[in-house]
């Protein structure tokens, strides 16, 4: 039987990548359903050529246009709205759930795929961000295993396989340092989202390519490590590689340290995460180290403020990173309209955090609460 696969993102990079895995291995996976939020015609055409058995669009506004679009597929069940992402993921014949929305509302949706007992392979990096403990919590409550998607914490991961249980010393934690690397913050002054827009060695959508531009990414990415692997902020240490080819290490308590190493491509970890413990082909480029001069470089925290935000915001726990998010994802959005500056971010984001009451021990509508609030005051701050 064939791997039944809920791509949750589907018209995004991750979404994208995961159907070119899907379709070089037909034989083993299928897709179950696909989800966007805006891009109907893209997930129309998707729609089209993989035949899921349903669809959903996320804003309601666009559902009778997707609808007209499939009218001559019967067979494709269409939906819309955030309930229906909800409930789409419970679906009975669905093995896994591919988390690939981006920012918090890939919350709800990935918190009901674990309540229903799917594998979740996530990539949707907020929810871990924002509700860590509470999802962790969950996974281990519904025997729901979370495999990471991102290709940092896919390294890691796949760094640990078999190592039961040794102790991890350190993990570390690899950054490409983004376009502005060797800026400094007189010229940080004065980037534009056309030059935060052009990563060196990721192609990525535009939410995230703002956040490896500041850096916050990467801090998020430590929260991510932190409920994943159930290791410490403070013994996670980021180190920038501009090359992208060592995708981050885990040092053990014997001073070993193990890494995982490829060419920057995404299907990589998306595949592992479908197949493990099995690895299957990949067409896709070999690694070849005699053509790559490896480099690592400590972190600027005064001139990337988002990093040290985030690495503030885990270890005052709580509701803290949901605040952050919350607000980054206002910032985020503001620049790439033009509505503040590169060097604006930070400082709207932390603000954020010394305004929006702290709650050390968040509910559920606790999270949804602060996320409302924390937007509220970041977009008055931003103005």
């Amino acid at each position: 039987m064939k791997k039944q696969i809920a791509i949750l993102g589907s018209t995004g990079s991750i979404g994208t990548q995961a159907l070119e895995v899907i379709e070089e291995h037909s034989d083993l996976y299928e897709v179950y359903c696909l989800t966007a939020n805006n891009r109907v015609k893209e997930l129309a055409e998707q729609a089209r050529k993989f035949k899921p058995a349903a669809v959903v669009i996320a804003n309601e506004s666009h559902y009778e246009e997707l609808k007209s679009m499939l009218a001559d597929c019967p067979d494709i069940n269409v939906y819309a709205g955030k309930q229906a992402l909800d409930d789409i993921v419970t679906a009975g014949p669905i093995d896994m759930v591919l988390t690939a929305m981006v920012g918090f509302a890939g919350l709800s949706p990935t918190i009901q795929a674990i309540k229903a007992h799917k594998k979740i392979c996530l990539a949707n990096k907020e929810t871990l961000v924002v509700a860590g403990e509470l999802i962790c919590k969950l996974a281990a409550e519904n025997h729901a295993p979370i495999l990471p998607v991102d290709s940092e914490h896919s390294a890691i991961f796949q760094s640990i396989v078999g190592e039961g249980d040794n102790k991890i010393e350190k993990i570390l934690l690899t950054a490409s340092g983004g376009p502005f690397r060797t800026f400094s913050t007189e010229q940080l002054a004065t980037v534009t989202k056309d030059h935060a827009l052009h990563h060196p060695t990721w192609d990525m959508g535009a939410k995230i390519t703002i956040d490896s531009a500041t850096m916050m990414n990467k801090g998020f990415e430590v929260i991510e490590a932190k409920w994943l692997f159930g290791v410490e902020a403070d013994r996670i240490q980021v180190l920038v590689h501009p090359q992208s080819i060592v995708h981050s290490a885990v040092q053990f308590s014997d001073g070993a340290v193990k890494a995982q190493l490829g060419v920057p491509d995404m299907r990589l970890p998306i595949q592992y995460a479908f197949s493990f413990p099995e690895r299957l082909h990949l067409n896709s480029e070999r690694l070849d180290l005699f053509k790559h001069n490896l480099e690592f470089f400590e972190p600027d925290l005064n001139k990337f403020r988002c990093l040290a935000l985030a690495y503030e915001a885990i270890n005052k726990g709580g509701n803290m990173p949901c605040i952050v998010n919350a607000a980054n994802e206002i910032v985020n959005r503001g620049f790439l309209e033009d509505r503040c500056s590169f060097l604006d971010m930070p400082r709207i984001i932390e603000r954020t955090m010394q305004t929006v009451a702290f709650d050390a021990n968040p509910s559920y509508d606790t999270y949804i609460a602060t996320d409302a609030e924390a937007r509220r005051v970041a977009k008055e701050l931003m103005g």
